[in-house]
This record gives C-alpha cells, structure tokens and sequence, in this order.
C-alpha cells in the first residue's frame, strides 16, 4: 500500500522492467563507488599532495634573499616571478568540472600565508598569486598537487558498466522472448487465431507452455466435439420434423394451421441452437477487411428487406483482421434485435489508433442496467424489457453476438441509447 503511488511511474511492459532492474543497480553501485573513492581517495591524496607542495613554496619564498635560492627553486621545480598588483585576478579560477581543484585551493589557502589567488586553467600548470614582502607569481606543475587522470576511473566505470548492462540485457531478452511469444500465442488464441508455438526458454517457461498447448487443444477438442455431436442431432431431428411436415400436409388446413406454426417454431429453434452452438467453427480465418464496407452491405440488406435503418458512414476508413462472416452475423442479429422490439435503428463505425466500435442504436423499450449482464447469457428472455408479441426470438441474439465479438478479442456493450432504446457496442482492439 506504500508504494502504490509508484506503480503510475513505472514501466508496464516486462523489457522495460528488466531493463530498470539491471541499470538501476549499476546505476546505483557506480554513484556509491564513485561517491565513496573520490572523496575518500582522490580527496585524501590531493590534500596531502597540496600540503606538500605549500611547505616547498613556503620554502622557496622564505630563502628569496639567500644565495641558495636559485638551486633550491630548481630542485622543488618552483617557479617565481615578480608581480605587479594589476595582474592579480578579481578572483580564483578553476574549471567547473574540476572538482579536485576545490581541494586543492581550499588546502593551499590554509597553509600558504598571504595567498592571493589561486589559478587552475588547465591539468599542466598552477599559478599562484601571494604576497609576501612583495607580490609573488608562483608556477608550478598540476601533478604535485592531484592525482593524475581521476576522470579515467570515471571512464572505465561507465564504460564496462555500460558494457555488462548491454550484455546481460542482451542474455536477458533472450530468456524474456519465450514469455512473449507465450503471451502472442495465447493472446491470438483468445482472438481466435491458431498461431503455431513452441515451449522454449527455461524449465518454468517451458512448463506453462506445455500447460498452455494442453489447454488450447481440449478447448480446440471440445469444441470440435460439441459440433459433431449437434450436427449429429440436427441430422437425427431434422427427420422426424421432415415426416411431420409431410403428415401435416394432408390434414385440412383448418387442423394442420397451428401444428404447422409449432413445427416452424421448433424448426427455428432448432436452427438458433445450432448457430449458436457452433459459435466460429465455420466463421472461418481472419481475413483483411474493411469493417465500414461490411457494416454498409450488411445495412443496405437489412433495407432491402425493409428494415428502418440508417448509417452514417464515417470520413475514414481502415483495413483489419477479422472474419466478415462471423461479423456480419453478429450485427445482423443486432439489427434484427433492433427492427424487432423498434420502430427504426440506427448504426454507426467508429475506427481509431486502437479500437474498432460497432455500434447499433433503436427506439425501442430497452434492457434495464440491471438485467443487461444477464441479457448476454443464452436462452434468456427478458419479457419486461422486450415485447413478445413483436417477435419469436429465443433469446440467443445478443449471445451469438457477444460470443461472435470475443471471438475477435472484443466485447459486446450494452447501454441507453440516444433513441431511448438499447445501444450495443462491439468493440474490438486492433
């Protein structure tokens, strides 16, 4: 619960959270090693370097006036010169990236008295500026007083830590690839795409594969089971029905009227059953297609028919994989939901970066928020919300229709609709 305000900063995908689990200790462990020798090594080595080299320069301008003055110059490599007061800087220079140079000008204002200015321009030469029975220039060289080439350890740290963080993300992708292509390959199963896949990568990823092609071929199984057996029963069923439609043929029609209705009545359930039963087995492979094309036929059917409805086509359009088949009965159903418990609908498409919406509006009684869940299951028949009268449905449109839009990845929505009916939405991600 603490941490939850860090979930929004984090990356969602798996390679960028194993990339931020590799650099930030790096990251991490170079700042701390970094941190910890610098000011502890490089730190501790220029102090004493400078204190050193502040005793010489004292040396050296204590014994000006001597006659060893020049032999000891020579032998601690101190120059000085004299200075005229306008050559002093207003203040002291120092590199803004040279930070050892802060040690040493701090060191040297310590132990140098009369110390003016304190000049670091480059890693070859410091000048000093003191005034000590007169103004002073004293050059000397950079190494006496600082460690030499700090920034390589700075170099090689980065360098090789950049190096191993390559190559254990490189090792590392490759253990992470056997989870995505599990993850395609279930994600495509849900869709209802059969993309081929094989377990690879460690023993755990290899195990959920094998569980993963298990469960995705006594799903495929049961399915193919379910549709023999149903197609067996439509051939065992369609027979007797076949025998009484012949015997009521040669009834008077007074008598044969109303058994002629329950026969068709049990024909059509018959019929909706099936459908619904097979679901996509025979909606066949995902296709390219243009989802506004199809939904215009399938609009220009239904008015042909004479259904009362409109559609606003939109100004773009977009290719996608789907199954026209298995779609273009999902949004039959919903118009004929539509024209059946209305008096007009209205359909719409709405394609974006990421979604594709199908959207069927009427004017008719509607479904209550409360019954709109159950509304989706098989076989239900909400009579208060639909009137009976106006249709025989048996109440597996909008399951085909829902069934039909998971098959695609998607949903089935339902809502109020600006007619005052029910709106369906499906709504599929591209």
């Amino acid at each position: 619960m603490l941490f939850q305000w860090l979930k929004r900063y984090m990356p969602r995908g798996l390679y960028g959270r194993a990339a931020l689990i590799l650099i930030l200790p790096v990251v991490t462990l170079q700042l701390v090693v970094s941190v910890v020798f610098i000011q502890r090594h490089f730190e501790g080595v220029s102090r004493q370097m400078s204190r050193e080299v502040a005793r010489d320069v004292n040396l050296v301008l204590n014994t000006l006036a001597t006659p060893q003055s020049e032999a000891i110059r020579q032998q601690l490599a101190v120059d000085v010169t004299a200075a005229e007061p306008g050559a002093v800087p207003a203040q002291d220079q120092r590199r803004w990236y040279d930070f050892s140079g802060i040690v040493v000008t701090r060191t040297l204002q310590r132990d140098l008295p009369g110390l003016r200015r304190v000049l670091l321009p480059d890693d070859t030469d410091v000048i000093l500026f003191v005034e000590r029975d007169g103004l002073w220039q004293v050059r000397f060289a950079r190494r006496r007083v600082s460690a030499s080439n700090p920034h390589q350890l700075l170099v090689n740290m980065v360098v090789f830590g950049g190096l191993m963080t390559a190559v254990a993300f490189i090792y590392l992708r490759n253990q992470l690839r056997p989870i995505t292509r599990l993850a395609d390959a279930a994600e495509a199963f849900g869709r209802g795409r059969h993309e081929p896949y094989s377990p690879a990568g460690a023993v755990e990823v290899r195990a959920a594969g094998h569980a993963f092609l298990d469960m995705r071929a006594r799903i495929e199984r049961q399915i193919e089971q379910r549709t023999l057996m149903l197609s067996g029963v439509s051939h065992d069923m369609r027979t007797p029905l076949t025998r009484l439609r012949l015997g009521l043929s040669m009834l008077d029609d007074a008598d044969s009227a109303g058994l002629e209705r329950d026969v068709d009545d049990l024909q059509r359930l018959l019929d909706a059953f099936l459908d619904f039963a097979r679901g996509n087995a025979e909606a066949g492979e995902p296709e390219s297609t243009d989802p506004v094309a199809l939904v215009a036929e399938i609009v220009s059917d239904a008015q042909r028919g004479g259904a009362q409805v409109r559609f606003d086509p939109p100004p773009a359009t977009a290719q996608m994989m789907l199954r026209p088949m298995a779609l273009r009965r999902a949004v039959e159903n919903l118009i004929g939901n539509a024209v059946r418990y209305g008096t007009q609908a209205e359909v719409s498409v709405q394609i974006t970066d990421k979604s594709l919406r199908i959207r069927v509006e009427d004017d008719g009684p509607g479904i209550p928020e409360a019954q709109r869940e159950e509304a989706l299951r098989p076989f239900v028949r909400l009579d208060p919300a639909r009137n009976q009268d106006k249709g025989s449905g048996v109440g597996l449109g909008l399951a085909i229709a829902a069934d039909i839009a998971r098959g695609h990845g998607g949903v089935l929505r339902l809502g109020k609709a600006d007619l005052g009916g029910l709106r369906a939405d499906i709504v599929i991600a591209r």
